[in-house]
C-alpha cells in the first residue's frame, strides 16, 4: 500500500518546464491533488513517455503514486484551469477543472510543448459539489479512444497511464475509482476565452489571446491583424479535425465550447462513440436527448462553437465595433467553405480518387445514401471497397455490406467508369484507400466488453488486446479478425455515458 504521506515527496521523473501557471492568478487555482488509498497501476504508456522525455524506470517505480497524486513530483505547479462554456447551447459563466489537476507542462524530444494532467484527482475550486473523482469505466475509455485517434492519425489528446485508486467513487451506483493522465498540447478551451469575456476582462482574453499564439500559432505573432489571424487559424484546424472525425464515423458526444481546443486537438472522450451502421441522425450521449450532437450536425456545432471564440475576440480584431463584426462573420464563412473542402478531399481518398471532377461529392452522397437506406456498416463498407479497388475478387464481400447485395450495382458501375479517368494503378489505389479506410475501430461493444471486465473481475485482458488491435488499424491483422465485426444485435450499444 502507498502511504499517502508520500504525497509532497519530492521525485523528478518529469523535466517540468511550466509557462500557464506563469500567467496571472485570476487564470487558474492553485490545488494539490487529494491522496487516494491504494493507488495501481493498471497502464503506462512507455512510448509515450520516451517522447515526452520522461524519466520511463523512474515512473515503472513511482507511477502508482505519481499518477495518482499521492506523489508530486518535482518541479511541478499543480493548478485547476478556469473557463466558461455553452453546454447544450446554454452558457455557464463559470465552469473550470472540477476533477482534473494540471502538474505542469515538459517540452518533448521534438521541441514541442505538452500538458500532464490528471483526472480524477480530487475536488477542486471549480468542482461545483462534485467528488473531483472519476470512475474506472470513463478512464479505460479516455485511454482506448484517445489512443486510438492518435493511431488513426487525428489530432487528440493522450493517453499516458491509469491507475486505479483502491476507493469506491458513488455515481448511480459503487463503482471503482481511477485517475487518467492525459497528455495535450495545452488544455485551452474556447470556453477559457469566454471565461474572461462574460467579465468584462478585455485585458484577461488579450493576455490569453497572447499566449496562445505564442504557443499554438508563433507564426502569427507579425501579422497585420494577430487575433483576426488568430481566429482565422483556429477555425481552420477545427474544420480539418471535424472532418476527419466524420471520415471515421466518430461522434464526439457533447461538443460544448468547453470541450473544443484552440489548438485544433480532440478532447473529452466522455460518451463519444463510433458509427456502426451509416446513419447521420445517429447519437450515442445519453445527455444528448434532442440529438444537438448528432453525427450530422457536427460540422454545423464547429461553426456555432466558433463563432462564440468570435465574440471573444471583437474587441481585439477591431476597436469599432462594426467592423470587428464583419471581419469575424468573414472567417465564420471561411470555415463553412473549408470544411467542405475538407471534407470532400478526404472523401475522394476513401473511394479511391486521386484527381478531383465535378461529379465526385455527387458520387460520395450516392453511395452514402446507399449505405443509409441499406445498413450498411460504416466502417467495413469502406475497407472493402478498398480490397475491391485492386482486386474484382472483392466484389462479393462489399456487395454482402448492404442489406440486399445487389443494390450497390449501379453504384459500382458509376465509381468504376469514375476511376477510368483517374491517374493511379489499380495497387496504387488499393494502397491509398486502405491507408484511409481503417479495418480496426473501437467498436463500442468491444470497449463495453474491456470495462465490464475490469470493473466486474478487474480482468484488464480485454482493454490490453483492444490497445494492441486499434495500435495497427489500418493493417490486416488476422488473428484479430473478430475485431473488425460489428456487434450482433445482442451486443449493440445504444446509449454513452458521461464520466462525471
Amino acid at each position: 500500500m502507498t502511504s499517502t504521506l508520500q504525497k509532497n515527496r519530492a521525485g523528478a521523473p518529469f523535466p517540468f518546464d511550466n509557462s500557464y501557471a506563469g500567467l496571472p492568478a485570476r487564470f487558474f487555482a492553485a490545488q494539490t491533488p487529494t491522496a487516494v488509498a491504494e493507488p495501481w497501476l493498471i497502464k503506462l504508456n512507455e512510448p509515450l513517455a520516451v517522447e515526452l522525455g520522461l524519466d520511463v524506470e523512474a515512473l515503472r517505480r513511482d507511477g502508482a503514486a505519481i499518477f495518482s497524486g499521492n506523489l508530486v513530483p518535482e518541479g511541478a505547479e499543480p493548478l485547476a484551469m478556469a473557463y466558461a462554456g455553452h453546454q447544450f447551447g446554454g452558457f455557464s459563466p463559470q465552469l473550470g477543472d472540477g476533477r482534473a489537476i494540471l502538474l505542469g507542462e515538459v517540452i518533448d524530444l521534438s521541441g514541442r510543448r505538452y500538458d500532464i494532467q490528471l483526472k480524477g484527482a480530487g475536488p477542486t475550486p471549480f468542482s461545483r459539489r462534485g467528488d473531483g473523482r472519476a470512475a474506472i469505466g470513463p478512464v479505460l475509455r479516455e485511454y482506448i479512444i484517445s489512443e486510438a485517434m492518435f493511431a488513426l492519425g487525428i489530432p487528440a489528446t493522450r493517453a499516458l497511464a491509469a491507475v486505479t485508486t483502491g476507493e469506491p467513487v458513488y455515481r448511480e451506483e459503487v463503482l471503482p475509482g481511477a485517475v487518467f493522465t492525459r497528455v495535450a498540447a495545452s488544455h485551452i478551451r474556447v470556453g477559457t476565452f469566454q471565461f474572461f469575456a462574460a467579465r468584462g476582462d478585455t485585458e484577461g482574453v488579450r493576455a490569453l489571446a497572447d499566449y496562445v499564439i505564442d504557443r499554438h500559432y508563433p507564426n502569427l505573432k507579425d501579422a497585420d491583424n494577430p487575433y483576426l489571424s488568430l481566429f482565422s487559424a483556429v477555425s481552420e484546424r477545427q474544420a480539418a479535425l471535424i472532418a476527419r472525425w466524420l471520415h471515421v464515423g466518430f461522434i464526439h458526444g457533447v461538443m460544448n465550447t468547453d470541450n473544443m481546443t484552440v489548438s485544433g486537438e480532440t478532447i473529452d472522450f466522455g460518451p463519444c462513440a463510433f458509427m456502426d451502421n451509416y446513419d447521420p441522425a445517429t447519437v450515442f450521449s445519453s445527455i444528448d436527448q434532442h440529438g444537438r450532437y448528432a453525427y450530422a450536425n457536427q460540422p454545423g456545432i464547429g461553426q456555432w462553437n466558433l463563432a462564440r471564440l468570435g465574440e471573444t475576440l471583437l474587441p481585439l480584431i477591431d476597436e469599432e465595433p462594426d467592423g470587428a463584426v464583419d471581419k469575424a462573420n468573414a472567417v465564420i464563412r471561411a470555415y463553412g467553405e473549408r470544411f467542405q473542402a475538407h471534407w470532400l478531399a478526404g472523401m475522394r481518398g476513401k473511394i479511391g480518387l486521386a484527381g478531383e471532377e465535378d461529379g465526385d461529392l455527387e458520387l460520395v452522397q450516392a453511395l452514402l445514401s446507399l449505405m443509409q437506406t441499406q445498413s450498411a456498416d460504416f466502417t467495413l463498407t469502406f475497407r472493402r471497397l478498398s480490397d475491391l479497388a485492386g482486386d474484382i475478387a472483392g466484389e462479393p464481400a462489399f456487395a454482402a455490406s448492404f442489406r440486399e447485395p445487389e443494390a450497390c450495382g449501379s453504384w459500382l458501375a458509376q465509381w468504376r467508369e469514375r476511376l477510368s479517368r483517374d491517374p493511379q494503378t489499380a495497387a496504387e489505389r488499393a494502397t491509398a484507400m486502405r491507408s484511409v479506410n481503417p479495418a480496426f475501430i473501437p467498436r463500442n461493444h468491444r470497449v463495453e466488453q474491456a470495462i465490464e471486465a475490469a470493473v466486474e473481475n478487474s480482468d484488464f485482458s480485454l482493454f490490453e488486446a483492444l490497445l494492441t488491435v486499434l495500435a495497427k488499424p489500418y493493417d490486416d491483422q488476422p488473428g484479430f479478425a473478430a475485431y473488425m465485426e460489428p456487434p450482433k444485435p445482442s451486443e449493440r450499444v445504444l446509449a454513452t455515458f458521461c464520466g462525471t
